[in-house]
């Protein structure tokens, strides 16, 4: 007989969740010293997945017996899916030019392609390595860097990731986004001076970050 979870409201879960990731996100914004400091090495993100995981794993919900993964992956994610392209400023990124637009698209395909290069790279070497399922874990990861979490939790109901592959494949997502991240920060600090290097025109791209600050 499975074991029954303390809390089987959905309502309940689904506040418990909410206040959850209320707490990370308020948290992470704040200005407190110990905040700032833990945050700067555990990523939000990963806490989002994290600690719901440890709600689960003692029994105080059940994943398997709640309907919320249900309603959240019919209703609220497309919803948020629609949100998120709404939001996009279609004339802005188009008057960056078409280098802009072909870099964005470089971007794009290279993250699709990366996933199955790695994997015939990775097999050929070590056979062992690669399992049956790994293959869609791969394109969580693909969604996420191409369209966010909603996009990464699209993509684990279209492909059917098993939860614990899942699990893995955030973690590993999370890992490298921050040490992307970081590069693309220490660039940054640095883009003044490279644009100056290679003469290369911001006026446009200057504006919509005017733009979206606004």
């Amino acid at each position: 007989m499975p074991a029954v979870p303390l809390i089987t409201n959905d309502a309940v879960v689904l506040g418990l969740l909410a206040a959850t990731l209320g707490v990370v996100f308020w948290t992470s914004g704040s200005a407190h010293p110990f905040w700032r400091a833990f945050y700067r090495y555990v990523p939000a993100l990963l806490l989002c997945y994290f600690i719901p995981s440890l709600y689960n794993t003692f029994g105080l919900i059940d994943g398997g017996q709640s309907r919320l993964y249900f309603v959240a992956s019919r209703y609220l994610l497309p919803a948020t899916l629609v949100l998120l392209t709404l939001a996009i400023d279609i004339p802005s990124i188009l008057r960056l030019g078409p280098k802009a637009i072909t870099l964005f698209l470089t971007g794009t395909v290279s993250v699709i392609l990366g996933g199955p290069i790695a994997l015939l790279v990775v097999g050929s070497v070590s056979p062992g390595t690669i399992g049956p399922e790994t293959w869609r874990g791969f394109t969580a990861v693909a969604g996420s860097w191409i369209g966010g979490g909603a996009n990464q939790a699209a993509m684990k109901d279209v492909f059917e990731i098993p939860a614990d592959l899942f699990g893995a494949m955030v973690a590993v997502d999370v890992l490298m986004a921050n040490v992307w991240m970081a590069v693309l920060l220490y660039l940054a600090s640095r883009a003044p001076e490279l644009d100056r290097r290679r003469g290369a025109d911001t006026t446009a791209l200057t504006a919509l970050q005017e733009k979206v600050a606004t």
